[in-house]
């Protein structure tokens, strides 16, 4: 599973999952750090990765243009690199389901609310 992850989340997250999501790249890794939304998108649908962002901008763009790319949409609010780490890891299965799934674009990975 490629992830790419976005500019608002910690480069470090490539490092510390890589045991679990191995082809994965942060934006600024492959040169798209201060880039428009629309670049880091074109980039992911080329090479094949799911995009993870705790921005709304590409789960809006997910429903709008049905993806590939695939969107994982972190819902955490204000967090450490370490949960949203933890998040990733325990949502191992379900993120590859949903990667190699055709049905669904974005996925919401958080905290629920009562």
């Amino acid at each position: 599973m490629k992830l790419l992850f976005d500019e608002n989340l910690s480069p470090r997250l490539v490092e510390r999952l890589a045991d679990v999501y191995p082809e994965s790249q942060h934006v600024s890794g492959v040169d798209l750090g201060a880039a428009q939304d629309f670049a880091v998108w074109e980039y992911a649908k080329r090479y094949g990765f799911a995009i993870v962002s705790k921005d709304s901008d590409f789960a809006e763009r997910s429903v709008l243009e049905s993806g590939p790319p695939k969107v994982i949409w972190i819902r955490l609010g204000n967090c450490s690199t370490s949960e949203i780490e933890a998040q990733l890891r325990s949502a191992r299965d379900i993120v590859r389901t949903f990667v190699e799934k055709d049905e669904e674009t974005c996925l919401l990975l958080g905290r629920t609310h009562a």
